[in-house]
C-alpha cells in the first residue's frame, strides 16, 4: 500500500513539473528587423546561410529576428509597388536598400528618389525607424549621372533624419575575390565583409 502511495506520489510530482515545463514560454526575439532591398540582400547565388540575411542573423543573435523581405531584380519602383503586402507583419525597424537596379538599368535618377522618398515616407507615416543603405553609381554612367545618383542616399537620410550607411558595398564592389562570376553579387566571404562592416551601424540603429 505505502509503495502505491508513492508511486502516485512520484508520478504526480512528475506530471507537474512536466506541466510546468509546458508553461515556460520559448524565448521570443526582442525585435523584428526586416531587410527591404533586392538581390544584394536577397542572397541571390547563395545558401540561405552565406546570404547577408543569414550572416547578419549570425552576428545578432537570438535577440532580433531578421525578416527578409528582399526581391531580387527589384527597382525602387519594384519596391514601392509591394510595399503594402511587405508590411503585413509590421517589423519594428526596417534596412532599407534599393537603388542598384535603377542604376544598373540607367533609369532616371528623379524617379528613383521619388520613389524612395515614398518607401520613406511610408515608413514614417508607419513610425517604423529605418536605417538607409546608400549605393554609388558606375563611373561608367557618366559624370553628370554619377553626381545625381550619389546625392539622392544623403539628401534623403537627412530629409527623414534616419540612420544612415553610405555604401552597401563598401570594401567588396568591383573587387574580384569578393564577388560572384557576374562581378556584381558578393560571395560568402565578400557578405562576411559586408556584414562586419555595417554590424556597428546596425547596432547602435538598433539600440536607438
Amino acid at each position: 500500500m505505502r509503495k502505491i502511495v508513492r508511486d502516485t506520489i512520484r508520478h504526480a510530482a512528475l506530471a507537474f513539473a512536466l506541466i510546468g515545463l509546458t508553461l515556460v514560454p520559448a524565448r521570443a526575439a526582442e525585435r523584428t528587423l526586416m531587410l527591404y532591398g533586392d538581390s544584394l540582400m536577397a542572397g541571390l547565388g547563395l545558401s540561405a546561410e552565406n546570404s547577408f540575411a543569414g550572416q547578419l542573423q549570425q552576428a545578432l543573435g537570438p535577440d532580433v529576428a531578421i525578416v527578409n523581405a528582399s526581391v531580387s531584380g527589384d527597382t525602387s519602383a519594384d519596391g514601392l509597388a509591394r510595399l503594402d503586402w511587405s508590411l503585413g507583419d509590421r517589423p519594428d525597424a526596417v534596412v532599407l536598400e534599393l537603388g542598384a537596379n535603377d542604376m544598373l538599368q540607367g533609369l532616371p535618377v528623379d524617379a528613383m528618389r521619388q520613389n524612395l522618398t515614398a518607401i520613406l515616407q511610408r515608413f514614417k507615416d508607419e513610425n517604423i525607424p529605418v536605417l538607409l543603405a546608400g549605393m554609388r553609381a558606375s563611373p561608367s554612367l557618366g559624370a553628370d549621372y554619377v553626381k545625381a545618383y550619389d546625392a539622392v542616399f544623403p539628401d534623403l537620410a537627412a530629409e527623414f533624419n534616419t540612420a544612415y550607411y553610405p555604401f552597401f558595398l563598401e570594401g567588396v564592389a568591383t573587387n574580384a575575390a569578393l564577388n560572384q562570376a557576374d562581378g556584381m553579387h558578393p560571395n560568402a566571404q565578400g557578405v562576411s565583409i559586408i556584414v562586419q562592416a555595417i554590424l556597428p551601424t546596425i547596432k547602435a540603429f538598433l539600440a536607438s
